[in-house]
């Protein structure tokens, strides 16, 4: 396949306003709608020893990235696998269905099936699965359009470990 938005192998994410490619999973650029550059983050490395030091140090400053980024950061991944969770396997005329609407995801959907196709996958016989479409509140972190997935945000804790409601 060739590229999409400078990256044949990475991460893409298109937003309301504007994307952001990952190339190779290292660093990533954020650009507006007209393909503008607005910022570029250099790095990478390995989070979770950083955030371990950082524990044992007990000094925020030994963190990569303030502590409400990394938080966002994590939430975007428990979003997708919320969404996945509460999806179901579809076969390309479902799934063009239920998209039909969205000029991106008919766009993306249509990519996802030419890739599928050059590696030999075919989406008739072997379905994708399809996530649930969520929207957030971003100040109450909260789905605004399934209970079901705001069931999913928590989970009953094993005491003593128990996280308190406020903290």
């Amino acid at each position: 396949m060739g590229q999409y938005r400078g990256a044949s192998i990475g991460v893409v994410i298109d937003c309301d306003h504007g994307y952001m490619v990952i190339p190779n999973y290292t660093g990533a650029n954020v650009y507006d709608r007209d393909g503008n550059e607005i910022k570029k983050f250099d790095g990478g490395g390995n989070h979770y020893a950083n955030f371990f030091k950082a524990v044992r140090s007990r000094r925020p400053g030994d963190l990569n990235a303030e502590i409400l980024e990394g938080h966002l950061s994590s939430a975007l991944c428990h979003t997708g696998n919320i969404s996945y969770r509460l999806g179901a396997e579809k076969n390309p005329r479902e799934i063009f269905e239920e998209i039909k609407g969205d000029k991106e995801a008919t766009e993306s959907f249509g990519r996802f099936e030419e890739h599928l196709a050059v590696n030999g996958v075919d989406l008739v016989r072997t379905k994708a699965r399809v996530g649930a479409f969520l929207k957030m509140n971003p100040k109450s972190e909260r789905f605004t359009n399934n209970s079901k997935a705001n069931e999913l945000l928590t989970r009953d804790y094993r005491h003593p470990f128990v996280v308190p409601e406020k903290v």
